[in-house]
C-alpha cells in the first residue's frame, strides 16, 4: 500500500512538472475579424528524429535533437483567414478605410487554387511557400508577435507528440481515418479543417489533408548535415526549390503519413501556370499543399525578426 501511494505521488508530481513545462495555449485574435487561431503550447525537449527502419534514405541517419518551446496552431491555416491578408477591403483602419501600410499581398491567382474543394473553414491551399511565409510576416505585424512556418524538426517533433512509432497513435494503418484525410477516406478532395481527432497534443490534421510547408530547404541527405544533440536545428533555403513538406495530403497512401515522412516541392507544382515571370505566390498544380504556423514562446528581437524575414524573403 505505502510502495503504491509512492508510486501514485511520484506520478502525480512527474505529471505536474509535465504541465508545468507546457507553455499554456492562447487564442491569437485577427484584426477586428471574429476569427482568430488556437495556438497550442508544445514543450520543448530531446527527440530521435527520422527513422532507421526506413527504406527511404532522406530520413536517414537518424539523430537526437533537441527542441526549444513553442507554439503551433492547432489546425491548418483556414481560407478564410489567408483571406484577410489576401483582401486589403479586410483589413481596415479605424475610419473604415484599407490599410496603406506597405503589406505585400499576394496576386490574385490564375485559376481556383483548391479547384472548388472548399473555402471557408477549408484549409488555404495551393499557395506557395513564398506566400505563405508572407502571410506570417503580416500576421506578425498586425499582432505584434512573431509568427512563422515550423521548421521540419519542429513539425516532426509536435506531430510525434512524445510518439516512437510510425505514427503518433502507434503502427496500425486502420487506425488512420480516425486522424487523417488521405486516400482511403477523402473521397478525392480535402475537407473542412478539426473533424477528426487530435494527436496526443491536440494537433488536428497534422496528418493527411493538405501537406504543410515548413522553412528548411529539402536535401536528400538533410540529417547528415545535423550534428548529434543540435538544438533548434534548421536547413535554410539556398535555392527556390526544393524546399520540404509534410505530413502527406487526401491524395496520399498510408506510407506517407508517416510522422518521418519527408517530400520536396517541385517546379511541376507550378506547371501550367501561363505567366512570365511564374506566380510567386501561386502554384496551379498543388491544391494538396497549404500550411500551419508556430510562434516561438522565446520572442526574437526587432532586429532578430528583420534578419529573420530578409534571409527568407530577400529583403
Amino acid at each position: 500500500m505505502r510502495r503504491s501511494l509512492m508510486i501514485f505521488i511520484c506520478l502525480g508530481l512527474s505529471l505536474q512538472l509535465l504541465s508545468q513545462s507546457r507553455p499554456e495555449t492562447f487564442e491569437q485574435e485577427i484584426l477586428k475579424t471574429d476569427l482568430e487561431i488556437t495556438m497550442v503550447g508544445i514543450p520543448g525537449g530531446t527527440f530521435q528524429i527520422g527513422d532507421p527502419k526506413s527504406k527511404m534514405s532522406d530520413e536517414q541517419p537518424q539523430k537526437e535533437i533537441e527542441i526549444s518551446p513553442f507554439y503551433m496552431s492547432d489546425k491548418e491555416i483556414t481560407h478564410d483567414l489567408f483571406m484577410v491578408f489576401r483582401d486589403p477591403e479586410i483589413d481596415l483602419d479605424e475610419q473604415g478605410n484599407p490599410r496603406t501600410d506597405g503589406v505585400t499581398r499576394p496576386s490574385a491567382p490564375y485559376e481556383d487554387p483548391v479547384f472548388g474543394m472548399g473555402k471557408f473553414g477549408y484549409p488555404a491551399a495551393g499557395m506557395t511557400q513564398f506566400s505563405a511565409l508572407q502571410f506570417c510576416k503580416w500576421l506578425s505585424e498586425k499582432t505584434g508577435r512573431f509568427y512563422r512556418l515550423p521548421t521540419e524538426a519542429e513539425w516532426e517533433y509536435a506531430c510525434r507528440a512524445g510518439s516512437t512509432s510510425k505514427y503518433f497513435f502507434g503502427k496500425k494503418k486502420k487506425e488512420l481515418k480516425n486522424y487523417a484525410w488521405y486516400e482511403d477516406n477523402s473521397d478525392g478532395h480535402f475537407h473542412e479543417v478539426g473533424q477528426l481527432q487530435p494527436n496526443p497534443w491536440g494537433l488536428y490534421d497534422i496528418l493527411g489533408n493538405v501537406m504543410e510547408w515548413t522553412m528548411d530547404h529539402y536535401h536528400d541527405d538533410a540529417y547528415s548535415q545535423i550534428e548529434q544533440g543540435a538544438k533548434d536545428p534548421w536547413i535554410k533555403p539556398t535555392a527556390l526549390h526544393p524546399r520540404s513538406v509534410r505530413g502527406g495530403s487526401f491524395r496520399s497512401e498510408a506510407d506517407d503519413l508517416r510522422s518521418a515522412k519527408r517530400t520536396e516541392s517541385t517546379l511541376d507544382w507550378k506547371k501550367r501556370d501561363p505567366q512570365i515571370p511564374k506566380s510567386f505566390w501561386w502554384n496551379t498544380d498543388s491544391p494538396f499543399v497549404g500550411f500551419r504556423i508556430v510562434s516561438p514562446v522565446n520572442q526574437p528581437s526587432k532586429e532578430e525578426q528583420n534578419a529573420f524575414w530578409a534571409l527568407v524573403l530577400g529583403g
